[in-house]
C-alpha cells in the first residue's frame, strides 16, 4: 500500500473562535496494526461541539488535545488490515480515530456496523451513536419526563436536541424545540415536535410562553445564553434540567457583561426545588446496549430521525467545525472523506 496518512493536528490553542491558524495538516507513513488491532481508513468523521473544549487546556472532564496532537473525534472506518480474528478487510466499524485519513484501533474498542441494518451507517455518528445516547441518557436518567409533562430542548435541530424531542414524544410527553432560524424551526416541526420556536425571533419570549402554557417540567440544556434566560422563569416546581452543553459560551474569552445573576439562579433552584445536573455521556456508558435495543427499531420505523449535514473533504473540517460553533450547520455535522 503506497497511500499516506493525512492528519489534522492542533497547531495552537484558540482564543475565542477557532481559526484556520489553530489547525495544521500533516502527512506521515501509514501506521501498522499489531496483534489485536485493525488499520482503518476513515470514511466519515463526526464533528461535535465537545471538541472545542478539547482544544483548550483549561481543567475539564477529559484531557486536552496536546499542541501538535491529532484532533480527536468519532469516525466510521473501513478495515484495511486486520490482526484480529473478529474483523476482516472491508468491514465497517464505529471508532474514535480522530481527524485523520487512517487510524489504528484495538478490535475491542470498535463497534462493527451492519450496512444492511435498514438504517444508514452514518446514524452511528448521530442518532444511533454518541449524540443519540446522550439524549437518551440525559432525558431518561435526569429529566425523567412523565406522560403529559412538557419537555423543552435547545438546539433542537441538532443531533442531540432532535433526539431529545422525539424520545420525549415516544415517552408520552409534550416536546417543544428551540432552534436558530425559521428553516430549522420548520425542520423541528417535521420531526413531530408539538411546537418549534426560533430563538432569533424578536417575539421569542412571548412564543415560549405561548408554547408552554403549563410551564416547563424538563429543560434539556445544550446552549445557555439568552435561551436559558427565557426558560428559567418558566420552569415548574420540581423541574429537572439535564445540563448537556453550553455552546453559546464555548468561544467566550471573558465572563459576560452585566450584573451577577447567580443569586437569581440559586434562588430559583431553591424556591422551585429544581434539579440541575451536568453530565457527560460517558457517565452513562453502561446504558448503550439498552439504548440500541430500543433505538434501532425506532430509527427503522422513522420515529427517531436526524438530518445530516455532510461536508466533503478532510481539508474542509476546520472551517466546518468553526461554523458549527456559530450555528451554521443544519443537523448532524459529518465530514465525508
Amino acid at each position: 500500500m503506497t497511500d499516506e496518512n493525512v492528519q489534522v493536528r492542533l497547531a495552537s490553542r484558540p482564543v475565542g473562535r477557532p481559526t484556520a491558524d489553530n489547525f495544521a495538516f500533516a502527512s506521515e507513513p501509514l501506521p501498522s496494526p499489531r496483534d489485536g488491532q485493525v488499520l482503518l481508513r476513515t470514511r466519515y468523521l463526526s464533528l461535535d461541539p465537545y471538541m472545542r473544549g478539547r482544544m483548550s487546556d483549561a481543567p475539564s472532564y477529559a484531557p486536552p488535545v496536546e499542541v501538535g496532537g491529532v484532533m480527536v473525534g468519532g469516525t466510521i472506518g473501513e478495515v484495511v488490515e486486520s490482526r484480529s480474528p473478529g474483523l476482516k478487510p472491508g468491514d465497517l466499524v464505529l471508532a474514535y480515530s480522530g481527524w485523520q485519513k487512517y487510524g489504528v484501533a484495538r478490535a475491542e474498542h470498535v463497534r462493527k456496523l451492519d450496512p444492511d441494518s435498514g438504517v444508514p451507517v452514518t446514524t452511528a455518528l448521530g442518532v444511533l451513536g454518541m449524540p443519540g445516547l446522550t439524549a437518551y441518557a440525559g432525558l431518561t436518567q435526569i429529566g425523567q419526563p412523565k406522560a403529559g409533562e412538557t419537555v423543552v430542548v435547545a438546539a433542537a435541530s441538532g443531533p442531540v436536541g432532535a433526539a431529545v424531542g422525539q424520545l420525549a414524544r415516544i415517552l408520552g410527553a409534550r416536546a417543544v424545540g428551540i432552534a436558530g432560524g425559521p428553516r430549522k424551526a420548520d425542520h423541528v416541526r417535521s420531526l413531530g415536535f408539538d411546537a418549534a420556536l426560533d430563538h432569533r425571533s424578536p417575539t421569542f419570549g412571548d412564543d415560549l410562553a405561548a408554547a408552554t402554557p403549563d410551564g416547563i417540567d424538563v429543560y434539556f440544556e445544550n446552549v445557555g445564553g439568552h435561551v436559558w434566560d427565557a426558560v428559567l422563569p418558566r420552569l415548574n416546581r420540581f423541574g429537572r434540567v439535564p445540563l448537556c452543553g453550553l455552546v453559546a459560551a464555548y468561544n467566550m474569552t471573558s465572563p459576560p457583561a452585566g450584573p451577577d445573576r447567580s443569586p437569581l439562579l440559586l434562588r430559583s433552584i431553591l424556591t422551585k426545588s429544581l434539579t440541575v445536573r451536568g453530565f457527560i455521556v460517558s457517565d452513562f456508558a453502561a446504558l448503550e446496549p439498552e439504548f440500541l435495543r430500543q433505538a434501532v427499531p425506532w430509527a427503522r420505523e422513522g420515529r427517531l430521525r436526524c438530518r445530516e449535514d455532510i461536508v466533503d473533504g478532510l481539508e474542509n473540517a476546520p472551517e466546518a467545525f468553526a461554523g458549527m460553533l456559530e450555528g451554521k450547520n443544519f443537523g448532524k455535522l459529518i465530514v465525508r472523506l
